[in-house]
Parts: C-alpha cells; structure tokens; sequence
C-alpha cells in the first residue's frame, strides 16, 4: 500500500485505486494537506500500470463537503479575496483537471453530500454512483462566492444550461433520485450496496483494454472543444493510435478466426 498524508487512504487491488477521502469529523472538507494528498494519489494512480481504474469516496456520512471554511477564512483573513481565487487556481483546479486528463476511467462513489469542491470533484470523475443517501448542494452563495472547482463548466454539460442555473442559483438540496433523473449520477444504490456495486463496476472496466479506455476518454473529453469535422479528424487520428496496441491485434486476430460478420 502507498502511503500519503493522514486524512487520505490509498489502496490498489485487483486492479483497482480506491482512494478514499478521510476526514469524516468535518464531512471530509478539503484543508490544504488532503488536496496535496488527493493530488498526489491521482498521480500515483496514473503512473502506476498496475490500475486500470480510479475510485474516489468519502469515508463517513459524505463525500466532501468541499473547501474546509476555517482554513479559509484564515487565509483570505491573512491574505485578502485573492486567496479565494487562489485556493481554486492551486488547489482544486489541478485536481479537476488531473481526474479530466489521466487515461483511465475514474469512478466517484458518492457515498453521503457532495457540496462545493466535493461537487464539482464528483463531477469531473466519468462515472458517477450514489449511495440512496447521497445529497448534492450547490450553494456558495451562502457565503457570497460562485460555483468553483470546474462546477460552472462540467455541470451544464451533464445536465443541460437550464437545469444547471437552477441548482447553481437556488442552491436547494437534491438527493440521490432526483440527480439520477436529471443525469447527474449514473446509478443509485443502496446505501450498504455502494461498495460491492462500485467495485463490480471497476472490475468490469478494469476487464476492457486499457488503451481503447482511455482513448475514447481523451475523445470524449476533446469533443466539448471541436467542431464535428474537427473531431471527426482527431477520432481517426486515435483510432490509428488504438490499432497499434497489443491488445487490437490480438482481439481482431481472435474474431477472425471466430469466424465474426460471415454469414
């Protein structure tokens, strides 16, 4: 097992990175220690040829109740507003970006609230899975600030520009059902559930070729900047990088001799 900061656990099995977020007394809020250390597993995960998936929870009753406020209100007392800014440009939005670009599928197991920079981490994973007491809460305006950690740009592109700006300005509580009716998870589970069907989950991708994984990851992602004759370019273009692997030639090899598409 790698070992990282205190309130983070770090575990690989069967192929599988679970890490989980570890500060259960205060609903997992982020302090500076356990981004860096959030970060840092992100990248050992990538590394590591061993993983084929990532799974990020939360240990407790939530997932992250996001930016820990007293750790804020410390360093903007210290510092000023830039330290708002701040804590998103040098703590959560190499996160995001981080979950975004690593070429392996990574799973948020939603086990309790996601608010705040919980959220919007929650949001950049590629699947999401809710436990039945999951909760979401988009509401920084409680505290005269906006939607960060990538929230304002990967919400409206999971559940449409309407339905973001409700969440986004009313801030209301949804829970479980009501995120899985309007796409924002994947799957509800029961709450007791959450950690088999999870695990089910990443084995079945960990089972599929890593290379097409991630690559159809890196197109998914790239769509949201091209225009369709510009992707249909950058489809091909990995396609032709998808052919070259081990794992192409030997799979078409099998069909072929399975005698596949003949009548």
């Amino acid at each position: 097992m790698t070992s990282f900061a205190a309130p983070l656990r770090y575990l690989v099995e069967e192929g599988i990175a679970t890490i989980t977020l570890d500060r259960p007394d205060v609903r997992n809020a982020f302090d500076q220690v356990m981004a860096e250390s959030l970060l840092a597993a992100l990248k050992t995960a990538e590394k590591d040829d061993v993983v084929r998936v990532i799974v990020v929870t939360g240990r407790g009753e939530a997932f992250s109740a996001g930016q820990d406020v007293h750790e804020l209100y410390r360093k903007e007392t210290e510092t000023g507003a830039r330290a708002a800014g701040d804590e998103l440009r040098y703590r959560f939005n190499p996160i995001v970006s981080r979950i975004l670009a690593i070429d392996k599928p990574v799973i948020a197991a939603i086990n309790g609230v996601a608010t705040g920079a919980g959220l919007g981490i929650a949001l950049a994973a590629d699947l999401r899975i809710a436990s039945e007491r999951a909760s979401f809460i988009c509401a920084p305006h409680g505290i005269a600030l906006i939607p960060g950690a990538g929230i304002t740009w990967l919400l409206p592109r999971l559940v449409g520009r309407g339905m973001a700006s409700e969440l986004t300005f009313l801030g209301d509580r949804i829970d479980a059902q009501r995120a899985l009716e309007i796409g924002l998870v994947n799957w509800v589970v029961p709450a007791t559930e959450l950690e088999e069907r999870t695990r089910k989950l990443a084995l079945s991708l960990a089972s599929k070729p890593a290379t097409s994984l991630g690559l159809t990851k890196r197109a998914l992602n790239q769509s949201m900047h091209h225009d369709l004759d510009d992707h249909l370019v950058y489809e091909a273009d990995l396609q032709e990088v998808a052919a070259a692997s081990p794992d192409h030639e030997g799979r078409l090899r099998s069909m072929v001799e399975r005698g596949m598409n003949r009548t």
